[in-house]
């Protein structure tokens, strides 16, 4: 009885010290978790891959996301979707009232929003345009680019765990998400689109605060 009783002990204790690790000290219950936790612990600099949109003068991406200070919210998207991109676009354009509303009273937002599209093929300056116009988006609060080089894109989308599985028929299966840059170019929170609110409290937050 004893025996049975040491082993039920010791199996229990060997589980929890297995969870205990696999959650990062019980921080973290999935994978997505624990690359939201890592991100925070460990800020992620972007590569220097070039890109092009609508009046975008920056030669690359880090330059793009460091020019003026602040911070910059990011999602990914392409221009065809006609399924999680709209809630997309429909989370950064709430985002842009809130950003327009801080210019309106005076206050300098310090944050902008940055949507870049990974199907660089069909996704050219002109149809980036074209969907901006369509989402009414601000150039100065709200810019699109795309990666026109086909390694360089598919070399952000792993450093950023950006995950996108064309389906064979033009379009893609991918995840989404609102990830926070820092004046330095690097990826500092990653957030739900339900946590839009969150996203943009903490941009305000990191633009105020001395890089």
């Amino acid at each position: 009885m004893l025996r049975t009783v040491l082993l039920c002990v010791l199996f229990l204790l060997g589980g929890w010290a297995a969870a205990r690790w696999l959650t990062c000290d019980f921080q973290v219950w999935t994978d997505e978790g624990a690359r939201r936790l890592e991100v925070a612990l460990r800020p992620v600099p972007v590569p220097p891959v070039a890109v092009q949109g609508p009046a975008v003068t920056a030669p690359d991406l880090p330059a793009l996301l460091t020019t003026d200070g602040g911070a910059t919210i990011v999602d990914f998207i392409y221009t065809h979707c006609e399924t999680l991109c709209l809630s997309l676009g429909s989370s950064f354009q709430q985002l842009q009232a809130a950003l327009q509303a801080d210019r309106t009273a005076g206050h300098t937002p310090g944050v902008r929003l940055l949507s870049i599209s990974f199907d660089g093929a069909r996704d050219d300056p002109a149809a980036l345009q074209a969907y901006a116009r369509g989402l009414r988006a601000d150039p100065a609060l709200w810019r699109f680019v795309r990666v026109p080089d086909g390694a360089q894109q598919r070399a952000l989308l792993r450093r950023l765990g950006v995950v996108v599985v064309p389906d064979g028929r033009g379009n893609y299966e991918h995840n989404a998400a609102l990830l926070v840059f820092d004046a330095r170019g690097r990826m500092v929170r990653i957030f739900d689109m339900a946590e839009q609110q969150m996203a943009l409290d903490y941009a305000r937050h990191l633009a105020r605060r001395p890089q």
